[in-house]
């Protein structure tokens, strides 16, 4: 009998990891739609005359190419074209891989200085604005020293872009920071690498931030919401509060069996069972920069408590490289982090739509006051992307 269990428990367990993997394969890629959106393509916005403002948002776009062969930013220019001077860039952080934009000398140097040169070009060129965000990367990866270094990215970005409000948060502070994009469209900058980021950071005055407590940072938040309640709002970060994706603890069953590829992606080297334990740990505890970290859970508990005040908010974040949407209490919650990398995503959940592929979501704001979120990811022709997803909100 100890001898079937022996082999009958092993066996089931493989065949188990073998057609979950098989499941994952059938369906990575391919966009998950909730079954209410599924012919989404019978519905058209609004005539291009009729734009009010138009907001790209594109998310870690730290890897770009730097010799104009990138597809994201060639994606980008499309937008640019359709939009023209009615509309806005925002950058959601993740700038700069691996380590955002280090010292003059440092072997990371020229290739960060060549990348924000492309994207700082991708600005100049175009009629309308952009804006950088910074992201856990822009920090040194979260880690000591990274408030420097952020403030050595924004002091880059402020003297190759004459723009105002071309970094924000300045000076690296919480936020919130807001911008009048248009006539009833308020765009409102959180830093929420500021909760999550350890070693120094600003606050207070003598680091230019209005506040000393950070409680302030919440009481502010809530005013700011509340007295703006008759505005669109769009709500810009680097971090998600909702995701299907690895910060969100979800990982694919080659995680499972293959732990160490988390290391290097060429480290295949199997161990089932013992290899769980690292997503169950990214699940339930969390590295820093994931949803189940205590810092970062109590920062997203107290923005969701504020932001479920409201309705018709609209939330976007990247940090997780796949494009997503939530509709969740009536407000709207984005990840546009494939800006440049992809990485496998749920389907289901909580999610309308979930996507594994290199784009970014742009929000259409029209003059009869409707709204439509529309995700445009690359395509086989480098040349013109597709729209995988488009929808009145």
């Amino acid at each position: 009998m100890l001898v079937y269990f022996i082999i009958i428990v092993p066996v089931l367990f493989l065949s188990f990891l073998i057609f979950s993997y098989w499941q994952e394969r059938k369906y990575r890629r391919k966009p998950f739609y909730r079954l209410s959106d599924v012919g989404w393509q019978r519905q058209s916005p609004p005539p291009v005359a009729d734009l009010l403002h138009s907001v790209a948002l594109l998310g870690d776009v730290g890897a770009i190419a730097t010799d104009g062969s990138d597809p994201v930013l060639k994606l980008a220019q499309q937008w640019q074209q359709e939009a023209k001077e009615r509309g806005t860039m925002v950058f959601l952080g993740d700038n700069l891989y691996p380590i955002g934009l280090p010292e003059a000398g440092h072997r990371h140097r020229e290739m960060a200085e060549s990348r924000l040169n492309t994207l700082i070009q991708s600005i100049k060129s175009y009629p309308g604005q952009g804006i950088f965000l910074g992201g856990n990367h822009d920090w040194l990866k979260g880690g000591v020293g990274g408030y420097k270094q952020l403030l050595r990215q924004e002091q880059y970005v402020q003297e190759h872009l004459p723009q105002q409000n071309s970094y924000l948060p300045p000076n690296g502070c919480p936020g919130p920071t807001c911008l009048q994009l248009s006539e009833g469209l308020l765009l409102v900058v959180i830093n929420t690498q500021w909760f999550v980021q350890r070693g120094e950071k600003p606050l207070g005055s003598k680091a230019g931030c209005p506040y000393n407590d950070i409680e302030e940072f919440f009481v502010r938040l809530n005013k700011l919401l509340k007295r703006n309640s008759h505005q669109r709002i769009l709500i810009a970060s680097h971090h998600p509060l909702y995701s299907n994706a690895m910060h969100g603890g979800k990982f694919t069953m080659k995680q499972h069996i293959f732990p160490l590829t988390a290391l290097h992606k060429r480290f295949l080297i199997p161990l089932p069972i013992f290899g769980s334990l690292y997503p169950f740990y990214r699940k339930m505890f969390g590295a820093y920069e994931d949803m189940s970290h205590r810092k970062y859970k109590k920062m997203r508990k107290r923005l969701l408590r504020i932001f479920h005040r409201y309705d018709n908010l609209i939330y976007v974040g990247g940090h997780d490289h796949n494009l997503q949407y939530f509709n969740v209490q009536g407000n709207h919650y984005i990840v546009s982090g494939s800006g440049s990398k992809t990485a496998f995503v749920k389907k289901g959940g909580r999610a309308t739509f979930a996507m594994e592929a290199l784009g970014f979501f742009v929000l259409n704001y029209y003059t009869n006051g409707q709204v439509w979120m529309e995700c445009r990811a690359v395509s086989d022709n480098p040349e013109k992307g597709i729209v995988v997803f488009r929808k009145p909100i």
